[in-house]
């Protein structure tokens, strides 16, 4: 483990959002996770293609499973943009522009076959990609471009080849054309 996955928390929550403390983002995930602060970023490129990523096999929860671009944990004090950034730089070398909130109030809870529970707000973020990805092996173990529409209809037939909180998202982001647009114009 490196040293910033061993000092990096997380902001606890009560049941109506509010932050109640921190614990370590090594130690939060377990068969009883409590409810804590995340985000999930989507992001596009020029060609209006959606960036998917496979998580690494060695991640904690849903290893070698196809999700979304990034998601992250904002820091004790942090503001939710730069954690953002900083995740996008951290898991696939990438800088981003054009960020935009779009499911403010997203919020799950999920359980692995492993038993490792996740149970995050997770406010759902849109972003445009300044260059290609460059992902960082303990994060990600492959990347692909592809076109929304077709995610989307991947999503439907196929949920479980994908993380539980991409299939929640792209059926409020109505995958994700309607929220897209605004980011592909």
């Amino acid at each position: 483990m490196h040293l910033q996955e061993t000092t990096e928390r997380v902001v606890l929550l009560d049941a109506g959002g509010v932050p109640i403390g921190t614990d370590l983002k090594a130690t939060v995930h377990t068969e009883d996770t409590a409810l804590h602060l995340a985000f999930s970023c989507h992001v596009v490129n020029d060609a209006g293609q959606i960036l998917v990523t496979r998580r690494a096999l060695s991640k904690k929860t849903w290893p070698g499973v196809w999700t979304n671009s990034f998601c992250g944990h904002p820091q004790p004090d942090e503001a939710s943009e730069d954690s953002v950034a900083r995740r996008a730089s951290h898991e696939l070398g990438l800088d981003i522009t054009d960020l935009e909130l779009v499911l403010p109030d997203f919020r799950y809870r999920a359980v692995d076959a492993s038993g490792i529970v996740e149970n995050e707000v997770c406010p759902v973020y849109l972003a445009r990609a300044v260059g290609e990805p460059l992902p960082n092996p303990s994060e990600v173990m492959d990347t692909a471009w592809v076109d929304p529409v077709t995610l989307g209809e991947s999503v439907k037939r196929t949920p479980w080849a994908f993380s539980p909180w991409l299939v929640l998202q792209a059926d409020q982001l109505e995958l994700l054309g309607g929220s897209l647009q605004s980011a592909r114009a």
